[in-house]
């Protein structure tokens, strides 16, 4: 009898304690731990650029350490499945583009749902596009590339960083509104793409304005065309394609998103935090610099842009008929 009794109140103590690191877990505030920011490009590209900006200070509102994974390669999916396989607990995020909406339209099999194993946080930024040339080539318009690309159909080479996201689907814009035929070379991020534009190993390429426009400024490329409907207050000398007789509208985004199950109030901190990072002045006048607009939209805003994007770029991958992916 004692013995049962000892063992009752054993069981009933590891009982109390269970609850009370229950407790105490639960009553920890967010971030408790160093938080990752999951980038799927390489260092040194846009995305990258903006994670460390608005990473550095995070860090000083969350009081956590703030770190930078670049994991690049499979145009984007390796770093969204390994966030997308992570706690549910807002120490592990992904800062992506709109080609996340484009996935589930563009590959056949994907180890995670794009959808369902996500919850969107916040679009920190809308930023733009530029279709830019290589100094090395005879481009020195848009006109020129499209009397050169139907002058010798096939034979001009554009630079892309990944089939389907949102630099190739806005070439193939282009290439449908021009009649034209340009061939893709692949790149595993912005900056070896830069290179090669620089080295003339490639004659033209759709590249964010925040990595390009530092190029541009110094002759190392040729801006030709803004892709979005309006020209960027960082370079207001370079025209639209709509201005150019092309009609292609086709800006992007930058966004963060978590695991799916994330508790509501732990994506309500990231927006919240992200937001007022947003609203400081110094990194309003970054962000603007790169060619981009700071946004910080709720969760529930975002969501219903992400979701009309999914169906958006359904539509432009089947009219570019890009193959489905392995």
């Amino acid at each position: 009898m004692a013995a049962a009794t000892a063992s009752f109140r054993l069981f009933l103590a590891l009982v109390l304690a269970t609850v009370c690191s229950l407790h105490t877990r639960a009553a920890e505030p967010y971030p408790n731990r160093p938080v990752h920011i999951v980038v799927p490009f390489a260092a040194g590209g846009a995305v990258d650029t903006l994670g460390r900006l608005i990473g550095a200070k995070l860090a000083e509102g969350f009081k956590q350490p703030v770190i930078i994974e670049n994991r690049a390669g499979a145009g984007g999916n390796l770093a969204a499945d390994a966030v997308a396989k992570a706690a549910a607990d807002g120490h592990t995020i992904l800062l992506t583009t709109n080609g996340h909406a484009i996935a589930p339209s563009l590959y056949r099999k994907l180890p995670f749902d794009p959808v369902q194993d996500f919850v969107p946080v916040t679009q920190v930024v809308a930023s733009s596009l530029v279709l830019v040339a290589s100094p090395k080539s005879q481009l020195a318009t848009l006109q020129d590339l499209i009397a050169a690309a139907k002058a010798r159909p096939g034979s001009l080479n554009f630079g892309s960083t990944g089939i389907g996201n949102p630099l190739h689907l806005t070439m193939e814009m282009i290439k449908a509104a021009c009649g034209i035929d340009i061939q893709p070379v692949p790149y595993r991020g912005d900056a070896p793409l830069n290179a090669a534009l620089i080295a003339g190993d490639v004659e033209v390429a759709v590249v964010p304005m925040v990595t390009a426009r530092p190029l541009i400024e110094d002759g190392r490329l040729r801006a030709l065309a803004v892709t979005g409907a309006q020209r960027v207050p960082a370079r207001p000398q370079v025209k639209t394609l709509m201005e150019q007789g092309v009609a292609v509208d086709s800006s992007s985004w930058i966004a963060f998103f978590a695991p799916a199950r994330t508790p509501p109030d732990i994506v309500q901190a990231i927006q919240r935090e992200t937001r007022k990072v947003l609203d400081m002045a110094d990194v309003q006048a970054r962000i603007r610099a790169f060619g981009s607009e700071p946004v910080g939209s709720a969760p529930e805003e975002f969501a219903k842009k992400f979701a009309g994007d999914l169906a958006r770029f359904a539509e432009i991958v089947e009219k570019a008929r890009i193959p489905k992916q392995d």
